[in-house]
């Protein structure tokens, strides 16, 4: 042993306080609480894997900082042993993250805070323009509005497009439902707009459903799945996006999953892309209103005109035909790629939620008939849970630097 007298537990010599050595542990704790994984400090603890003590201060310094809020007076829940456990919640006047999203049918602000709670969001618009620097500064005036009428704190922006986005330059390929050009340099232009804005913290872009899926795994139908895939089609197209061991899979430079492109009837009409039958073209809004022979009307958006035929004529023979097609063509789309990718959970959103709540057994025996894996039966589809997923999840690559480093992300 060395000769050396031990520092003592007030920090003298090279030791540090219990605090210090605890912070590493602030980003995983504050994971913890934002995902509802630690709604006590009993299982803080545990989880982090640290003293009691330890627990207590890191969830005192997160408090500190405004992220959560520590039940100072617990009480035990009725019929349990033992001392009671403080309550961790997240701080409901706590700094929040700008949201925004672009679709084909017009675009929406939020603030989201911890939690993925949406504390405010503007009027939605239902133009798009063919210009994305005029799109995004016209949603991120929206936000900007919010915070300053809120008064809340602001730790980045997060914008989710309808398009693939590439990596690292931050391009949408291919949005073509919005008129933009390909390329568009959308996290570029969102970043000088949020600068132009006033608005403090990073900005960040990425594709709406692969945010939508990261949403959903943290806050929503998708939390405890391990390998997540989720398919979704709003107001045009389809799109997939994949969790694997809890981090959102984009591929080498952002382009994985384009599910949107896998061909489902070789027949079919023709896609943008260049081949036939995509789900991109026979499986969203649109293909349901022409299957079903309904002139697609202006006044409101595809996604809620082809919903609505759904739920309220389904009695409709014409109706519920274009129905069970578009759940055939889905199904033979979701049983290839649960072939490729042995999903343990598979979340639909938008429409496709809506034809799964239309007949959830026709589509699950679409999917067990034609996959090997889900012949067994132990893939679960499952409707997408969280309204507005995609602005949430774009509030999350906002809020991924804080749970990070939460001390260097605020201070």
């Amino acid at each position: 042993m060395s000769g050396k007298a031990a520092p003592g537990p007030t920090g003298n010599g090279t030791s540090k306080p219990r605090l210090d050595r605890g912070r590493g542990a602030l980003g995983p704790a504050l994971e913890l609480v934002h995902t509802g994984r630690a709604p006590t400090r009993a299982v803080l603890t545990a989880e982090l894997g640290v003293t009691r003590a330890t627990a207590g201060a890191v969830a005192a310094e997160l408090e500190a900082l405004g992220l959560i809020r520590v039940d100072a007076h617990p009480g035990a829940a009725a019929g349990s042993q033992g001392r009671p456990s403080h309550r961790l919640e997240v701080a409901e006047n706590g700094p929040v993250a700008l949201a925004a999203q672009v679709h084909a049918d017009g675009f929406r602000a939020a603030l989201v805070g911890l939690g993925g709670r949406i504390v405010a969001t503007a009027p939605g618009c239902e133009t798009v323009d063919a210009d994305p620097a005029k799109v995004l500064g016209s949603v991120v005036e929206a936000g900007a509005d919010l915070l300053r009428s809120t008064g809340l704190r602001c730790v980045g922006a997060g914008l989710a497009v309808p398009s693939a986005v590439a990596e690292p330059e931050g391009l949408a390929l291919n949005p073509l439902h919005l008129a933009w050009p390909v390329g568009a340099p959308v996290r570029r232009i969102f970043a000088e707009c949020v600068r132009a804005a006033g608005i403090t913290g990073p900005a960040f872009a990425g594709n709406d459903v692969n945010l939508a899926a990261l949403a959903e795994h943290r806050h929503g139908a998708g939390r405890g799945a391990r390998d997540l895939l989720c398919v979704a089609t709003g107001h045009r197209g389809v799109g997939g996006a994949l969790v694997l061991d809890g981090r959102l899979h984009t591929g080498s430079s952002g382009l994985a999953l384009e599910v949107g492109h896998l061909a489902v009837n070789p027949e079919g009409r023709p896609c943008h892309c260049g081949s036939r039958g995509c789900l991109d073209v026979e499986a969203d809004p649109l293909a349901l209103l022409i299957e079903a022979g309904r002139d697609p009307g202006p006044e409101v958006s595809l996604l809620r005109q082809a919903e609505d035929l759904v739920r309220d004529h389904y009695t409709d023979p014409t109706v519920r035909g274009a129905t069970e097609a578009l759940i055939d063509r889905l199904g033979l789309g979701l049983a290839g790629l649960v072939n490729i990718l042995n999903p343990d959970r598979i979340i639909l959103g938008g429409l496709h939620r809506t034809l799964l709540d239309a007949d959830p057994e026709r589509l699950r025996a679409v999917v067990a008939d034609r996959s090997l894996w889900g012949q067994s039966g132990s893939v679960p589809i499952l409707p997408c849970t969280l309204s507005h997923n995609s602005l949430v999840g774009a509030a999350e690559l906002a809020w991924q630097p804080v749970l990070d480093d939460p001390l260097g992300a605020l201070r």
